[in-house]
């Protein structure tokens, strides 16, 4: 790796930037709680409490802890993308082996005792209501996904690519669920093998 390349900004340095200190405390605080526990079940007084600030430093950052979550997944969204991506780029134009490269990723990260699944996918359970900030964030996060998939799918020459892509999805949600309930051993270990399998069998004429 170049030096350049070590002297980078990371996603997570980009999106917090913009934040003063109490601000990023904050968030890594929030991220870590909401993630394993839930965003419902952590109040604004068990964050600030964990941080080492004042109430007041968390609402010159954050105008609700509504905001705070939607902050706290836009974070989320943009490590998410920055993994596909560096599946996609490893392997330039097949997009079945970027699928394999992103769903083995995901694979082993279901085997680790302290999985919880994908924060968007846990976040639209917790807020149904569609207009709250959280539900819109991860909302377009599955909407993206679903369309990278299906514009993958017709990539390959996939008869049905909608179907395909759809199918995909699938079964990344099923793993996100699955790894969380199952844990090491489960059946979201086989995510990439079962999709590179939906992908044979969508391909054959």
């Amino acid at each position: 790796m170049s030096s350049d390349k070590k002297n980078e900004p990371s996603i997570k340095d980009l999106h917090t930037s913009a934040l003063p200190r109490a601000g990023e405390k904050i968030l890594d605080v929030a991220r870590d709680l909401f993630y394993r526990q839930g965003i419902r079940a952590i109040g604004v007084d068990e964050i600030v409490k964990r941080a080492g600030v004042t109430k007041p430093s968390l609402y010159r950052s954050f105008p609700s802890k509504d905001e705070l979550a939607a902050s706290y997944l836009r974070q989320y969204d943009l490590e998410f993308w920055d993994r596909f991506d560096e599946a996609v780029n490893a392997h330039p134009g097949n997009p079945r082996a970027q699928i394999a490269a992103f769903l083995t990723r995901i694979g082993k990260r279901t085997q680790k005792p302290d999985y919880r699944g994908c924060g968007m996918t846990n976040a639209a359970v917790e807020y149904p209501e569609h207009g709250h900030p959280a539900r819109l964030v991860s909302e377009a996060n599955k909407q993206e996904f679903r369309r990278r998939l299906r514009a993958m799918a017709a990539s390959m020459g996939a008869e049905d690519s909608d179907m395909l892509g759809d199918g995909l999805l699938l079964l990344v949600e099923g793993a996100y669920i699955s790894g969380q309930l199952f844990g090491l051993g489960g059946p979201a270990q086989s995510v990439a093998r079962n999709a590179d399998l939906l992908i044979e069998a969508s391909l054959k004429k």
